[in-house]
C-alpha cells in the first residue's frame, strides 16, 4: 500500500487507462533515493490488468556498456525485431551485438527501432514499458528509448522512468515529470505505525524527525536507531542528524553488512561489484575465496538480498553501494580479479558451459547475457582489478571500445578508450589512446569530455600530424558547446600544423574552418581563415583541388572581391563532384550554393541529402539538410513544403543536440512568418532566434522583423533592421546577400537615397559573382526603384524578362508588385492592372497575405476592383507534421514507408492522417492525390 501518493496514482491511472484506448504518454518520476520511485513503477504495474509490460533498469556498473540497459528491456521481446525495416533490424541487432553491423550505427536510428518495435508490440494491445534507476542507463540506451518516447503519439503505449537526482543526470528532456516529494508528517506517521515496529513513543518521534519524509528511511532507520540507543551513541559516532539521510541510511545498511559472516561479506561484496545479478559467476567467483552458495543464507535472512532462480537481487541500491563501499581497497580489488578470472574461464567455468569471453548468447551465463557483453565485462572487471598501469587490462579496454563503437555505443566506447589510456604504460601508446577518445567522445556530443581528453593528449602529442587531429578534436568540441571563434582558431591551426604533412587532411580541416566562420558575427574571423585558404597546398590536379578552390571563391567574397572567371556555379559544381561521397563537405556546397542563388541546384542536392539521410538512419545530417532544402523550396515559391521541412529541421535539431542550428532555423521560420504576414509567430521565432544556443542568429531576426514591417509598409521601421544586418557582421552570410533587395526598397520608401545607393553597390557586387538570372532580375528591380521616367521603365521591363528566364514566383510578385505601383503613379491604370492582378494571384497563391493586401490595395487606387481571394490551399490547414505526411501518402506511401522517413511509428502516421481527413473534406487515402499536390510545388494559376 502506498501512503501519501493519491495524486500520484491517479496520474498513472489516468495514462494507463489512455493507453487502452490507444494513446501513449512518458513520464518521468523523479526524486532522492528512498523516496518511494519503485514503489510507484510497481504500483502502475499492478494496475496493468491485460496490458503487457516490459521491465528495464539501468545498473550502475553497465553505464559504460553499449546499450546494455536497452538489451534488458527489450530481450523478452527480441524475436519480434524481424518484422523490422531491414535497415531498422540491422540497426537495433547491431547495437546489441547479435549481428555485425554493415556500418557504424547511429543510436538515434536505434532509437526510431526501438519505436517501431514497440509499436508492433502495441498491436496486439496497450504496452507498459518500466525502466528504473535511469540515472544508470548507459548514453546509448537513454538517447534511443528518449528518442522513442517523444515520438509516441497514438500508439498505446506508456513509459515511465524513475531517476534520482537531477536532469543533469538522466535529462529526460521534451518529457512530463512525475516529481516525488518527501510524504506529508501524516502519512510519514502512518506508514510508520504500520510497518507493525511497535516503537516506544521517544523512538518513533526520533524516527520521524530523522526521516524527513522518506519512505525507506522510516522503515530502516527504527532497527538502527534502536541500535545507537542500546549503544549510547549516534549512528557513526556522528552527532545526531549530522550526516544527509542518504549517507545515514548507507550506514544503516552498512551495519547491517558489517554484522554478517566474513565469506558472506566476500559472496555480497562479489554480487555487489558484479551488478548483473549472475548467480553462476558470482558463485565461480567466490570458490577460490572460500566462499560458496551456502554463505548467502545470512544475507537471505537478513532482506538484505534474495536469490530468485539464478539471480541475485538487492533488496534497495543502497544496500548494493554499502555492501561495495564498506570494503577495503585491496578488497575490491581482489572481487574484481576473481569477477575478472571468473568471466575468463577459471576453474569453475566448466559447470555452466561457459568458456570465456567468447561465450555466444545461448551459451553465456546470466539473464541477457551475450558473448561481446562477456568480453566487455571481463575487460572492464581486469581494469578495476588493476593497480597503477598494466598493458593486457588496457588493450582489453581497447578492444571492448571498438566494439562499441561499431555497435554505435559512442560514449561507452569513449570511456573505455578513456580508461584504457590511462593504463597504458608507454606514453606514446596512452596519448593515441587518449586522442581516438577524445574523437569518440566528441562524435557522441559529449563535448567537455572531447575537450577535456583533447587537452590531456595534446600536452605529450609531438607528432605534427597528431597534434593536428587533436586539434581537430576540439575544435569541434568547441563548436559543439557554442564556442564558435575557438573551435575557428583551433581548426585553422591544426590545418596550418597538417599542411606540411598531410595536405589532404588540412584541406579537410580549411573547409570545416570555413563552415564554422559560415555561423560567427564578427568579421574579423574571417580574414583569418582567408588566409589560412590561401596557404592551402592542394596541387592543381589534385583530386580535392575544386574544393579549394571553392573555398577561395567564397573567402574572396567575404574579402568583398569580385572574382568572375571561372564562374562560381561552375566552381561549385566541380567542387561537388570532388566530394560526392562526403556528406559533410556537400552541407558546406549546398551554403555555397545557397549564397549564389543556384537555387534549382541547391533544391536538389538538399533533396538528395535528406532522401540519404532518411535511408541510411544518418539523423544527424537532416538537421542542415533539411535547412538548405527550406531555402531551396522557399526561394522556389513552395512555402508549404518549406515551412514543413523547417519545422521537421527544427524538431531533429533538439533531438540530436545540434543546438548550433536552432537559432538558424528559428531564423527560416520567422522570414517565412514575416512573408506570410503572421506577426505574431514572427516575432516570437525571432526572438528565438536571437536566443539560440549556441549560436544565435541575430541576422536571420533583422531580417524576419525587417521584412514584416516592410510588408505592412512601415518601411522606415524596417529600414534599422536591415541596414543592421547588412553593415553588421553577418553581413557576409547567404541570407544579408539575399536581403538586400530588401534593403533598397525600404531605404527607397523611407526616403534614404544614400542609404539605398549603398546598397545597390552590394547587390551589384553579388551579381557580378554569383552571374545568376534570378540575382540580375533583382539588380534590375532595385535599379529601376533607384531610377525614374522611362529610365525605371526600362529596368523593369528588362527585370521582368529575366524572371521569366529564372522563375522565382515570390521575387517576380514583387516586381510586378512595385512596377504596378510605379504605373499606377504614372496614370497607366490599365497597364497598372495587369501588374498588380498577376503579384496579387502570385501573393494569394504563396499565402504572401502583407503583399497580396498592398496589391489590392493598389488594385483599388486604379479603380478596378481586385480579383476574389483564391481559396487557401488544401494543406494550409494542417500542422507542418500533417502536411508532409498527406503529400507522402497522396504519393502512395504506406504508413510503414512515411514512418520510416519521418522517424515515427506507423500508428502515429495513421494518427495524424485521420486528424487531416476532416481537414481536407476527404474520407479515405485514395481520395488524397485529388486534392494535394502531387510534388511541393504551388498549385497553378
Amino acid at each position: 500500500m502506498l501512503y501519501g501518493r493519491q495524486n500520484e496514482q491517479v496520474r498513472l491511472e489516468g495514462v494507463l487507462a489512455a493507453a487502452t484506448r490507444g494513446a501513449s504518454a512518458a513520464l518521468v518520476v523523479r526524486g532522492e533515493p528512498g523516496i518511494g520511485k519503485t514503489a510507484l513503477l510497481n504500483h502502475a504495474v499492478s494496475l496493468a490488468a491485460g496490458v503487457r509490460v516490459l521491465r528495464g533498469q539501468g545498473i550502475e556498473a553497465e553505464a559504460e556498456l553499449p546499450f546494455a540497459g536497452l538489451h534488458l528491456l527489450l530481450h523478452p521481446v527480441l524475436g519480434k525485431a524481424q518484422t523490422l525495416p531491414g535497415p531498422q533490424r540491422r540497426a537495433l541487432l547491431g547495437a546489441f551485438g547479435l549481428t555485425a553491423p554493415e556500418e557504424p550505427v547511429e543510436p538515434l536510428f536505434v532509437g526510431l527501432a526501438v519505436l517501431s518495435l514497440l509499436s508492433e508490440l502495441a498491436e496486439q494491445g496497450p504496452l507498459l514499458c518500466v525502466v528504473d534507476d535511469a540515472q544508470w542507463l548507459d548514453r546509448g540506451t537513454a538517447e534511443a528509448l528518449m528518442f522513442a518516447a517523444r515520438r509516441m503519439r497514438a500508439e498505446g503505449i506508456v513509459m515511465l522512468f524513475a531517476a534520482r537526482g537531477s536532469r543533469d543526470v538522466f535529462p529526460g528532456q521534451g518529457l512530463e515529470e512525475l516529481h516525488l516529494d518527501a510524504l506529508a508528517p501524516q502519512d510519514a506517521a502512518r506508514l510508520l505505525d504500520h510497518s507493525g515496529q511497535g516503537l516506544p513513543a521517544a523512538l518513533r518521534d526520533r524516527v520521524l524527525a530523522a526521516a524527513h519524509g522518506n519512505p525507506l528511511a522510516l522503515l530502516e532507520l527504527p532497527t538502527a536507531m534502536a541500535r545507537e540507543t542500546a549503544d549510547g551513541q549516534s549512528l557513526a559516532g556522528a552527532p545526531e542528524g549530522a550526516l544527509p539521510l542518504t549517507d545515514r541510511l548507507r550506514h544503516t545498511f552498512g551495519g547491517q553488512v558489517d554484522a554478517l559472516p566474513a565469506a558472506t561479506r566476500t559472496l555480497l561484496l562479489l554480487a555487489a561489484a558484479e551488478h548483473h545479478g549472475d548467480l553462476h559467476l558470482v558463485v565461480r567467483a567466490a570458490a577460490p575465496l572460500g566462499a560458496g552458495p551456502a554463505d548467502f543464507a545470512p544475507a537471505e535472512r537478513a532482506e538484505l538480498v534474495r536469490v530468485a532462480g539464478q539471480s541475485i537481487v538487492f533488496r534497495h541500491p543502497l544496500v548494493r553501494a554499502a555492501a561495495y563501499r564498506r570494503a577495503s581497497y585491496g578488497e575490491r580489488l581482489t572481487a574484481h580479479r576473481a569477477l575478472a578470472d571468473a568471466l575468463a574461464g577459471g576453474p569453475q567455468a566448466a559447470e555452466t558451459g561457459a568458456t570465456g569471453p567468447e561465450a555466444t548468447e545461448t551459451e553465456a551465463t546470466g539473464p541477457g547475457a551475450r558473448g561481446s557483453d562477456l568480453a566487455d565485462r571481463h575487460a572492464w572487471h581486469l581494469a578495476a582489478a588493476t593497480h597503477g598501469q598494466d598493458e593486457t587490462a588496457a588493450a582489453g579496454l581497447q578492444a571492448a571500445a571498438e566494439r562499441a563503437r561499431a555497435r554505435g555505443g559512442y560514449a561507452a566506447a569513449a570511456a573505455a578508450q578513456a580508461y584504457a589510456a590511462r593504463l597504458t604504460p608507454d606514453l606514446g601508446r596512452r596519448t593515441r589512446r587518449l586522442a581516438v577518445a577524445a574523437a569518440t567522445a566528441a562524435e557522441a556530443g559529449d563535448f567537455d569530455q572531447a575537450r577535456g581528453l583533447a587537452e590531456q593528449a595534446l600536452t605529450h602529442a609531438d607528432d605534427p600530424s597528431l597534434r593536428a587531429r587533436l586539434l581537430q578534436v576540439r575544435a569541434a568540441a568547441d563548436f559543439g558547446r557554442g564556442a564558435l571563434r575557438d573551435a575557428n582558431v583551433h581548426m585553422v591551426e591544426g590545418a596550418a600544423l597538417a599542411a606540411d604533412h598531410d595536405p589532404r587532411q588540412a584541406l579537410t580541416m580549411t573547409l570545416e574552418a570555413v563552415h564554422i566562420a559560415w555561423f560567427i558575427e564578427d568579421g574579423g574571423v574571417r580574414p583569418r581563415t582567408a588566409r589560412q585558404v590561401a596557404a592551402c597546398p592542394i596541387p592543381s590536379g589534385d583530386p580535392l583541388a575544386p574544393v579549394a578552390t571553392l573555398l577561395q571563391r567564397l573567402v574572396s567574397v567575404w574579402e568583398d572581391r569580385s572574382e568572375t572567371a571561372p564562374s562560381f556555379a561552375e566552381v561549385v559544381r566541380d567542387a561537388q563532384g570532388a566530394l560526392a561521397d562526403e556528406p559533410r563537405g556537400l552541407v558546406l556546397v549546398s551554403a555555397a550554393m545557397l549564397a549564389g542563388a543556384q537555387d534549382e541546384e541547391l533544391y536538389e542536392l538538399a533533396s538528395t541529402l535528406v532522401s540519404l539521410g532518411r535511408e541510411h538512419g544518418r539523423i544527424g545530417w537532416l538537421p542542415p539538410a533539411l535547412s538548405y532544402l527550406t531555402a531551396a523550396q522557399f526561394a522556389l515559391g513552395r512555402p508549404r513544403a518549406a515551412l514543413d521541412s523547417a519545422s521537421e529541421a527544427l524538431r531533429l535539431a533538439h533531438d540530436t543536440g545540434q543546438t548550433q542550428w536552432t537559432g538558424q532555423l528559428n531564423a527560416v521560420l520567422a522570414v517565412m512568418a514575416a512573408a506570410a504576414g503572421d506577426g505574431e509567430r514572427c516575432r516570437a521565432l525571432a526572438a528565438g532566434a536571437l536566443d539560440g544556443t549556441p549560436a544565435p542568429n541575430i541576422g536571420g531576426a533583422h531580417w524576419a522583423l525587417g521584412l514584416l514591417a516592410l510588408g505592412d509598409g512601415r518601411a522606415a521601421e524596417a529600414l534599422p533592421h536591415l541596414e543592421a544586418l547588412a553593415e553588421g557582421p553577418e553581413r557576409y552570410l547567404a541570407h544579408s546577400t539575399r536581403s538586400i533587395p530588401d534593403l533598397v526598397e525600404a531605404a527607397v520608401r523611407a526616403g534614404e537615397t544614400h542609404a539605398a545607393k549603398r546598397a545597390f553597390t552590394r547587390l551589384s557586387n553579388w551579381a557580378r559573382w554569383a552571374q545568376q538570372p534570378v540575382v540580375d532580375a533583382l539588380v534590375m528591380r532595385c535599379q529601376a526603384l533607384l531610377s525614374t521616367g522611362e529610365e525605371a521603365e526600362k529596368y523593369y521591363s528588362a527585370a521582368l524578362e529575366l524572371h521569366e528566364r529564372a522563375p522565382r514566383p515570390y521575387e517576380e510578385a514583387r516586381t510586378r508588385l512595385v512596377y504596378g505601383e510605379w504605373l499606377r503613379r504614372d496614370r497607366r491604370k490599365a497597364e497598372a492592372g495587369v501588374q498588380l492582378r498577376s503579384a496579387q494571384r502570385a501573393f494569394d497563391r504563396l499565402g504572401a497575405e502583407p503583399w497580396a493586401r498592398r496589391a489590392r490595395t493598389e488594385l483599388g487606387a486604379t479603380g478596378t476592383s481586385a480579383p476574389d481571394r483564391r481559396p487557401v490551399g488544401a494543406l494550409s490547414s494542417l500542422t507542418p507534421q500533417e502536411s508532409q505526411i498527406v503529400r507522402m501518402a497522396a504519393r502512395g506511401l504506406s504508413n510503414r514507408d512515411i514512418a520510416a522517413r519521418l522517424f515515427l511509428s506507423p500508428r502515429t502516421v495513421g494518427h495524424h492522417l485521420y486528424k487531416a481527413y476532416p481537414k481536407l473534406n476527404v474520407a479515405s487515402r485514395a481520395q488524397l492525390p485529388a486534392v494535394v499536390p502531387a510534388d511541393d510545388s504551388p498549385p497553378e494559376p
